[in-house]
């Protein structure tokens, strides 16, 4: 070997698989340099527009003066649903029940009726305030606390799940309760409010930079109401700032509107609503109102339910009907239910058409199953912890059947006995219970409670075709690699992760893999970054691209060297080909001097998932993830006030990617949920208008908020049970229903005022005035 052959042995790969190099955006989101939408160099002669909105919840359009807003200063144009070229409509599923415009009648307080486009984007927001509208108003529903689920009208048809006979085993049950339980909604908060930018090209091209988790979705309703093929329309976006599910339909509505005056004014547009416009405008998580009837027996094991979700679902369809679906597939969460029975309702309202949220509906199913086990646990005078463990799946199958979904797929991944059983040992559970009945008993104004808590998530789309992604990897002369896939950036880490994977499948380092903005123009018919399948999908598909082009050096090196294939080893930043070694750069510059392909165009579905909704059954995930909680609070007994004084998260990610962006993930992700079951209330009043429609009078957690001791933790020994991604485990919407061990907690503390005999059936959120009147409810009760 030649000297320097010798000196490359001594390198290394720095930033593949299973290491946590840092989040490539980190220092550009603190130094300020990270470019966002809003970010971008306006071309010249950029446009800029503001929304009209409803000021009823539901009326007829009698008449709609907008001379004073054409009048206004800076005001270019006005735009109206009769100036959309194509299909008035950005409903997801094309139901036609989403106006880009309203068009004669208006469904939500809050709904565009039109659109201005001024010189500034001050001058158009307040040209938009001139307008002049007459409503016929209707009647409004708002809430659906009192509707009849089975008479009211339903945006899609619902979802019923069965197994067994509910019915009869419910009758038959030696014991039986049922009860009502209120869920809050929750405005997804991202930092960056909804933003596009389009700039108009020659024909009817367009190219619209959107904060979108969807970007083929957002280019197909753009050319819905353009009225042009999708290749006329190119969607790109860099990175979001939070999406969360918001930016999964709810982008397309500013896309469209932008896209629509950038061709018919030949300018280019942009849209950004201010945060109020956003929290009244778009969709939140959907609230709901959860019936449960359950039959169990003397020891606490569930025999029998039967559950009913009904949700807000807002005037249009949007993605309430998986929603609700989701909330169904997870009403288990870590428990066998011999027989069940559980149906969605997702109820028509004149609010905002409510859409994806972190979790899916899935969070909302956990609350429902975790109230259940409350109820059984105060019924039966145990440990609410003995009644989970009680009634945890069998993955092996030893009791019967004692690992069927309610959707008749088989749970044969699950490990949610031994992370409970690490968890409760780490947290040192039984001490500390110990210990908070001693604290309880000898405090008169301060109760303290605790639980821990189960999560178990299903991973996949429901939607089949959504389970699919695609990549394009370059490989240059210099050795160096441009990646790009159809997933977005919110964040989460996921450009990051995927050139992780790249970089492994080369063994270079990571610095040598480009990460580029996620654009229609280089991979078609991409799935939303939604379902936390982001990583799985496209990492997935990432590898098969640099497979194929691994696989071509491979086949050049045998032919040019006379070696075998299995004589050819990648090695850090070098390729060993028999008994010489060059870098990976000279074997790339080789290659390409003897015209070997080095680009690749990557492809992955997930295997074995299919679902038929008309009969409930399926295998509906490819895998679970799981994770446990365990929360500690202090309740102020005469405020409602309370403190988490320390939580305790021991969770499953498979072999990580990178640990340290999984642990972020999972940190903010029990934030998030904690904030959504206690401190975040969505209020509208009796005429529709959202009241908490700003930081002023909607309360995320603050850095205050956070458990004062927060000790988080990633299994070292699980990986996925199917052969994911290098057997990791998706980690964005899982954490998220960790927060129910805060809710839950409460509810123990409440619980102490009755000496631990009445069940509080505390609500969410859990405010400090919701968890007051929870107390004083239990001290009347109590007598």
């Amino acid at each position: 070997m030649n000297k320097h052959t010798t000196e490359l042995n001594f390198q290394t790969i720095t930033g593949g698989v299973h290491s946590s190099p840092r989040h490539d955006s980190a220092h550009k989101h603190v130094s300020g340099t990270a470019v966002y939408i809003d970010d971008i160099a306006e071309p010249f002669g950029t446009l800029h527009a503001g929304l009209g909105l409803s000021s009823v919840a539901h009326g007829i359009l009698k008449s709609v003066d907008l001379s004073a807003v054409r009048a206004a200063a800076g005001v270019v144009a006005v735009l109206t649903h009769d100036d959309v070229p194509g299909v008035n409509d950005i409903s997801p599923s094309y139901m036609n029940d989403d106006p880009v415009l309203a068009s004669g009648k208006v469904e939500f307080h809050g709904q565009p009726i039109f659109c201005v486009i001024a010189e500034t984007r001050e001058q158009a927001r307040r040209a938009a305030r001139l307008a002049k509208i007459e409503y016929e108003e209707l009647p409004a529903e708002i809430d659906i606390w009192d509707l009849d689920v089975s008479t009211h009208r339903q945006v899609v048809t619902p979802l019923t799940l069965e197994r067994g006979d509910a019915a009869v085993a419910l009758a038959d049950a030696p014991r039986r309760l049922n009860g009502r339980m209120r869920l809050g909604g929750q405005d997804h908060f991202y930092l960056e409010g909804q933003v596009s930018l389009a700039v108009p090209g020659e024909d009817d091209d367009v190219i619209v930079y959107c904060s979108t988790q969807g970007p083929s979705e957002t280019q197909h309703m753009i050319a819905h109401a353009l009225g042009v093929p999708s290749n006329a329309v190119t969607v790109e976006v860099r990175r979001m700032g939070g999406g969360f599910g918001g930016k999964e339909t709810q982008a397309n509505q500013c896309a469209a509107i932008a896209a629509i005056a950038a061709k018919k004014l030949k300018r280019a547009i942009k849209i950004r609503l201010d945060r109020d416009e956003d929290m009244v405008a778009t969709g939140k998580r959907h609230d709901f109102a959860i019936d449960y009837d359950v039959g169990f027996d003397d020891e606490g094991r569930i025999l029998a339910i039967d559950y009913t979700f009904a949700l807000r679902a807002g005037f249009s369809a949007d993605l309430s009907g998986p929603v609700g679906d989701r909330a169904l597939f997870h009403c288990d969460n870590a428990y066998f239910l011999p027989h069940v029975r559980a149906k969605s309702a997702p109820l028509y309202t004149n609010t905002v058409s409510n859409t994806a949220f972190r979790g899916f509906g899935g969070p909302q199913g956990m609350v429902g199953a975790e109230r259940v086990i409350d109820e059984i646990a105060f019924a039966v005078g145990k440990d609410p912890l003995e009644i989970r463990k009680l009634n945890f799946y069998d993955a092996m199958g030893v009791d019967g059947e004692r690992n069927l979904t309610p959707y008749h797929q088989k749970v044969e991944d699950c490990i949610i006995q031994r992370i409970v059983a690490e968890l409760e040992e780490s947290a040192d559970y039984a001490g500390r219970r110990h210990a908070i009945q001693e604290f309880n008993d000898k405090s008169r104004f301060v109760k303290r409670g605790m639980a821990l808590t189960p999560v178990k998530f299903g991973i996949s789309f429901t939607k089949t075709e959504s389970n699919q992604a695609g990549a394009l990897v370059h490989v240059y002369t210099d050795g160096s690699v441009h990646m790009n896939h159809g997933g977005t950036e919110m964040g989460q880490g996921l450009h990051l992760k995927v050139a992780q994977v790249v970089a492994e499948e080369f063994q270079i380092d990571l610095d040598r893999v480009k990460i580029t903005a996620t654009t229609t123009a280089k991979v078609p018919n991409t799935s939303p970054t939604a379902a936390s399948s982001g990583a799985d999908l496209n990492g997935m598909a990432a590898q098969d691209a640099a497979r194929q082009i691994k696989e071509r050096l491979i086949a050049f090196a045998s032919d040019s060297y006379k070696v075998s294939r299995d004589e050819i080893l990648f090695l850090p930043n070098r390729v060993r080909i028999g008994s010489v070694e060059i870098s990976f750069a000279e074997l790339v510059k080789k290659a390409y001097m003897a015209r070997v392909q080095l680009s690749a165009a990557g492809f992955y579905k997930t295997p074995k998932i299919h679902w038929d909704r008309s009969k409930g059954r399926g295998h509906a995930f490819y895998y679970y993830a799981y994770g446990a909680a365990c929360s500690e609070v202090s309740v102020d007994m005469l405020t409602g006030e309370y403190i988490v004084e320390r939580t305790d998260i021991l969770h499953d990610t498979g072999r990580s990617l990178n640990r340290v962006i999984d642990i972020g993930q999972v940190e903010g992700g029990f934030i998030q949920g904690m904030g959504w079951l206690t401190t975040e209330e969505l209020w509208w009043d009796g005429k529709g208008r959202l009241r908490t429609h700003a930081p002023s009078t909607y309360k995320i957690p603050l850095a205050s908020d956070r458990p004062k001791v927060f000790n988080v933790a990633l299994t070292d020994w699980s990986q996925a049970y199917e052969p994911t991604i290098h057997r990791s485990k998706a980690v964005g919407e899982p954490p998220l229903p960790l927060g129910l061990s805060v809710l839950h907690a409460l509810s123990d503390a409440v619980a102490s005022v009755a000496d631990h005999r009445i069940c509080p059936r505390l609500d969410a959120p859990a405010t400090p005035e919701r968890v007051l009147m929870a107390i004083e409810r239990l001290k009347a009760e109590k007598g």
